[in-house]
């Protein structure tokens, strides 16, 4: 009988450890990116365009592209997916494949699996400068299923930064895509993105984003696309507001991209954002 009390004591003193060496690892991953994110300006993502801040969530958009010639296309995940912040100036995200819905001849399925790695150069929150430079590199693999992802594999450095004034920022980016095959049908277009953002009172974000693309090589080569975002977020609304070290929170939003040049994929996309900040 002493045997036994003795291994059962063992077990749970085993077990105990192990919770608590578990407890430890995620509480500390949670004060280290609580750390990080304090040295950055408290911004609002954008709805559409990248953004240099380091953020950690479960993020799923769904959008809605209406083309010229009135047939429409939903978009379910819209390219996100999970952001970490394993380091003190480091992004990490997984972007599962979504799915399209084409209500056309067209086939739906799955498009391309991506994965994001940023770094963030410099930063000052809002008592210190309210401004942020990152660099990050996206990369895609050509996992879509009929013709609802690319032929090839590409990879995407940008450069991102944005600057605060009380509260109104403006956050820019300049991009391109390298396709790593096809260069002749899939070109090397440069993307540039700019969002400004106001914030009231302390969850709503109202914005107007610019998203122009601009063609080098493939069938659009010398043109440019360009669309006018108006939206607005809300967020964050922590769902533990009483305990100020809890992280649990949401963000949600939507708004319209509008084409306004004359080469244009789409005339509308309806995007609707949902984000589980933890």
């Amino acid at each position: 009988m002493p045997k036994f009390i003795a291994s059962v004591v063992l077990l749970a003193c085993t077990s105990a450890s192990a919770l608590y060496a578990q407890d430890n690892f995620f509480s500390r991953w949670a004060h280290r990116t609580t750390e990080s994110q304090s040295k950055q300006p408290s911004w609002s993502v954008p709805l559409v365009a990248p953004y240099p801040m380091l953020i950690q969530v479960v993020r799923s958009d769904f959008t809605r592209q209406i083309t010229p010639a009135r047939t429409d296309t939903w978009n379910y995940g819209a390219s996100r997916g999970l952001n970490l912040v394993p380091g003190h100036n480091l992004e990490f995200d997984f972007y599962y494949p979504d799915y399209f819905q084409h209500n056309s001849k067209a086939k739906d399925g799955f498009g391309d699996v991506g994965f994001l790695g940023k770094y963030r150069i410099l930063t000052g929150n809002e008592k210190s400068g309210n401004y942020m430079l990152s660099a990050q590199v996206v990369a895609t693999i050509p996992t879509g299923s009929y013709s609802n992802g690319s032929t090839d594999a590409t990879v995407v450095p940008t450069l991102l930064g944005g600057k605060g004034f009380g509260n109104f920022d403006v956050i820019s980016s300049v991009g391109a895509t390298l396709p790593t095959g096809d260069t002749k049908t899939l070109g090397r277009p440069v993307v540039w993105n700019t969002t400004a953002q106001y914030k009231i009172h302390k969850f709503i974000w109202p914005e107007v984003e610019d998203n122009a693309t601009f063609f080098h090589g493939g069938k659009n080569d010398g043109k440019m696309q360009n669309f006018l975002t108006p939206g607005i977020t809300v967020g964050r609304l922590k769902l533990h507001p009483e305990d100020a070290a809890s992280r649990l929170a949401i963000s949600f939003g939507g708004g319209e991209q509008i084409a306004t040049s004359g080469l244009h994929t789409y005339n509308h996309n309806l995007v609707l954002t949902a984000r589980f900040v933890f």
